[in-house]
């Protein structure tokens, strides 16, 4: 069986692996540039391809014809989309003889659309996971062949959630590739009425509002936490980024929504009256102390 397989990140690594070991021929890969303004801490696809002597190209654009006529030429059996960027066009996915499937990061029919751990941290779930399912021409939307859980854990940060479901994933595409390479690949139902569609989010989309609960600033820190851009908060024009945080007990009703600074250790104070304990504060990317937070703050109420 031969698989053009459009690929990126970590998911995309793992689970060209498992087509290799699967023994599918891979005659091409479509992946993409890494982006220089981006933070890149996964692995690389180009890189895997290199070192198996796979071809791979970087088109920018999925609907151009001459990336049509390049998987057309390759006659590929089936098409694998493995956390590749882009939508691919009906037309495309039409190329492959026994269908054209991607693998999404989450327990379709929830969470279709982007940055689905993301967004499940966001929302506080205690379960997400991997599920592999036909390519349609809406986003997330055709027949499920397989999917695995994960646990979400209260203190997971989305990073952490992000391994358990690339690990998730691989176990997916093992357990299913020989049904499918046998021609009888599953077939169940998405019902997209019981699920749920999210955007893309921005670095902007990070900022803190202390007056909601802390679980729900603890949610946001917890799903945007580096490597992503982090949840941030601004004191007197400057940024802050929490790098590291822990639900805390302390209730102290004299002390103000957002950053403070109690017994020499960093806190957020949020509208519920509970608080963030910040054990890592990040400016222009440096750590900031407790001390240099409360000689900040202390200007700040001065102004």
């Amino acid at each position: 069986m031969r698989a053009v397989v459009f690929a990126y990140h970590n998911v995309g690594v793992r689970c060209l692996k498992v087509l290799l070991a699967r023994g599918v021929a891979i005659p091409l890969v479509v992946t993409h540039q890494d982006n220089s303004a981006e933070t890149i801490w996964f692995e690389s696809v180009a890189a895997l391809c290199r070192e198996h002597g796979i071809p791979f190209i970087t088109p920018e654009d999925p609907k151009s014809p001459d990336l049509h006529r390049a998987v057309q030429a390759e006659r590929p059996d089936f098409i694998f989309s493995f956390y590749y960027r882009h939508m691919l066009p009906v037309e495309l996915l039409a190329l492959a003889k026994h269908g054209a499937y991607n693998m999404h990061g989450s327990l379709l029919p929830k969470y279709r659309g982007r940055v689905p751990v993301n967004w499940a941290v966001l929302h506080g779930e205690s379960e997400t996971g991997a599920t592999l399912h036909e390519m349609a021409a809406k986003p997330d939307a055709g027949a499920i062949v397989a999917q695995t859980a994960v646990p979400i854990l209260p203190d997971d940060t989305a990073f952490e959630v992000f391994g358990k479901v690339t690990v998730a994933a691989e176990q997916t595409l093992w357990n299913v590739l020989p049904s499918m390479l046998a021609g009888k690949t599953p077939r169940l139902t998405n019902d997209l009425s019981k699920g749920s569609y999210f955007g893309g989010r921005k670095p902007e989309d990070g900022r803190i509002d202390w007056s909601l609960p802390a679980q729900a600033v603890y949610n946001l820190h917890r799903a945007v936490a580096p490597p992503y851009p982090g949840a941030w908060t601004t004191v007197a024009g400057k940024t802050f980024i929490i790098g590291k945080a822990r639900l805390s007990e302390m209730r102290n009703p004299d002390l103000p929504l957002g950053l403070a600074v109690v017994d020499n250790c960093a806190f957020g104070v949020c509208g519920d009256g509970r608080a963030l304990s910040i054990h890592e504060l990040l400016a222009d990317g440096k750590p900031v102390t407790p001390l240099e937070l409360q000689e900040i703050l202390s200007q700040a109420s001065r102004v």
